[in-house]
Order: structure tokens, then sequence, then C-alpha cells
């Protein structure tokens, strides 16, 4: 694969700076965009030097450790643009995250890539990645959607079922459009470094069922958290 010199990223202040501009002049936020990017950088400058020595180390209960950490950020980023803060809220978060992500970590590792140890770095960190950050933008959706909605119709079936449409859209749509629209990025990062096509196909029809299933699965589970909770009340 082509190294890519650090330096030659900085082209792509270019068109960041254009975008950066406009969003400072009509959204009224001069620092946000340039926050996120610097944060960005460091983070995965940071992870790629943390990589090299977690991928050394196949301790169990370091990447326990990792996963644990990777969850309580994922769910603390979904519910800070939430209206409702609570701790049952964040505990619903954390175990629809928790037990969508497991399940499909397992089916991953031991049935689809039948890995002999269950624990590969390499593997569990990377896909776990993907799962969380797919479930983060959905459950997100999904909640904002929700709480939009029951706040005007006070209808618990009715929100729930535009918040899970809505959230749902972006995963359906990429599926729609995967290879007459779009290359993914893991089977684009497979083909470019050198991995035969087919290899990658079956690779993203993976990756794309479980972001699916697990944004899904954790927004059912989600509801039906608060649906008790609602009950109970």
């Amino acid at each position: 694969m082509q190294t890519i010199p650090l330096i030659n990223l900085l082209y792509l202040l270019l068109p960041l700076v254009i975008v950066w501009y406009f969003y400072k002049a009509w959204v009224g936020n001069q620092t946000e965009i340039l926050y996120a990017t610097i944060r960005m950088v460091i983070q995965l400058l940071a992870i790629g030097y943390l990589l090299l020595i977690l991928f050394e180390n196949k301790h169990i209960y370091m990447g326990i450790i990792v996963l644990s950490f990777m969850l309580i950020v994922s769910t603390w980023i979904c519910i800070r643009n939430l209206r409702t803060k609570t701790k049952n809220e964040y505990l619903y978060i954390f175990i629809a995250f928790t037990i969508s992500s497991i399940i499909h970590l397992i089916l991953i590792l031991y049935f689809v890539l039948q890995l002999e140890n269950i624990y590969e770095p390499q593997y569990v960190i990377p896909l776990a990645g993907m799962i969380f950050a797919n479930i983060m933008n959905g459950l997100s959706l999904a909640i904002e959607r929700y709480e939009s909605d029951f706040e005007r119709t006070k209808d618990f079936i009715s929100s729930r079922r535009d918040a899970f449409k809505a959230s749902m859209i972006p995963q359906i749509n990429s599926l729609l459009a995967v290879g007459l629209v779009s290359l993914p990025g893991m089977m684009t990062g497979q083909i470019l470094s050198g991995v035969d096509p087919l290899i990658a196909v079956r690779y993203q029809i993976m990756i794309m069922s479980m972001l699916l299933s697990g944004t899904g699965l954790s927004i059912v589970i989600y509801f039906l958290l608060k649906q008790r909770d609602l009950i109970k009340s």
C-alpha cells in the first residue's frame, strides 16, 4: 500500500478552511470544526501508537479494559446531545450498547471468522470500534427523534415507530447504494492493500450486515427498556 507522508495531509486543509469559513459565517461558530479536526488528528495519532502496543499484548484482560472504556465513552457521547440525561437514560443506552455489541462480536469472531483465539486484538478492536461508532450514531438519532416526537404527541408507539424508521434510513441507504454508488471504506482499504476483491467483498458483507443489525438491535433494546420504564411510571 502507498505510504502517505504526514506533510502531504496538509493539502486537505485547503477545502477544510473553506468549509470552516462558511460554517463560521453561516452558523456563527468558529471553533467547533477547528476543535473537532485538531482532536481527530491527536486522537488518531495516539491510537495508532496505542494499537501497536495492544496488538503485541494479547492478554484478554487488556482487551476487556479497552472495550469497556470504548463502551463508556460511546455511551457518554451518545447521551451528550439528548435532553434527558438521567442515570436511567445512561444505563439504558449502556445496556443497549453492551448487549448488541457483544452478540455481534461473538457471532463474527467465533462463528464467521472462526478464530482459534476469540481475543485477537487486530480483529476485536477495529470491529468493536465499527460497531460502537455505528450504534452510537444510530441510537443518538433514534433517541433524539423520539424525544422530539414524544414531547409533541405524548404517544410512545408512534414516536418509537418514527424514531426507529428515521434512525435506520442511513443504514438501509448504505446497503442499497453499496457497489452501485460507493465502495465502502473497509473494502476500499483492503483492495488498496492488495487483497483479492472477492475476499474483500466477503468482509464487507460481514461488516455491513453487522452494522445494520447492530444498530437496529441496540435501538430495539433501548425502546424495550424505555417502554418498561413508562409502564412502571
